[in-house]
């Protein structure tokens, strides 16, 4: 079996002073959650934005289902990927409700309805569904978001800090309900945060990341 995502050689710098990542290499089965753990700083959030296009590497290359989308001849950008994207803030459309900015990335779809109120309802947000942004909690917020980034079906979900925030309790909830629909749906995630309790709790494999180098792999 061939993995959905590989990452070989794969260095970043804002500045030709500081290299942000150092020769990245890992790749990311079909089925799998892998999560990059690091302190702040590391280059975990960075490693994120070139996998999902919206910075080119300096250097290497990306493939997604054996297929170059970024490398130093080519360079697909972040709707060519068909990649999920959750991040820290949630960034919901606030003039949207929840069932609009779920069924926001699949408008042109005939079914868009019908797939918006299953993942709504899987993330047991359905009785929000006209409800705005700022009339929900952060929980909710959280799970829209997340309902939101799986109704294009991506190909691979990726999630930055997605549980930053969030009280324990709401935390610990949020991570069996998620689980549950990812395992469910089979989908493949890559998860980046400095909890090693919330990756521990969620992740098949765990890479460490540090100063923009793998210090680990293939942790469990």
């Amino acid at each position: 079996m061939k993995p959905i995502l590989e990452i070989e050689n794969l260095s970043h710098s804002y500045d030709s002073e500081n290299m942000n990542l150092s020769d990245i290499s890992f790749s990311v089965m079909s089925g799998e959650f892998v999560s990059i753990l690091g302190p702040s700083g590391s280059g975990k959030s960075t490693l994120l934005r070139v996998i999902a296009g919206l910075e080119r590497q300096s250097s290497g290359t990306i493939r997604i289902n054996g297929n170059v989308v970024s490398d130093d001849e080519q360079y697909f950008e972040p709707e060519r990927r068909n990649l999920g994207l959750v991040v820290q803030d949630k960034s919901l459309f606030p003039h949207l409700n929840v069932l609009e900015n779920v069924m926001f990335g699949i408008k042109n779809r005939s079914d868009k309805n019908l797939i918006a109120k299953e993942l709504i309802t899987l993330f047991k947000v359905s009785e929000h569904e006209s409800k705005y942004p700022n009339e929900l909690s952060g929980g909710e917020q959280q799970r829209v978001a997340l309902a939101r980034s799986l109704a294009p079906d991506p190909q691979i979900l990726l999630l930055d800090e997605p549980f930053n925030g969030l009280d324990d309790t709401l935390k610990n909830e949020l991570y069996r309900e998620t689980k549950n629909i990812i395992q469910a749906k089979g989908i493949t995630v890559l998860m980046v945060s400095h909890d090693k309790k919330e990756i521990e709790v969620l992740s098949d494999k765990i890479i460490a990341l540090d100063n923009g180098k793998i210090k680990e792999q293939n942790l469990t």
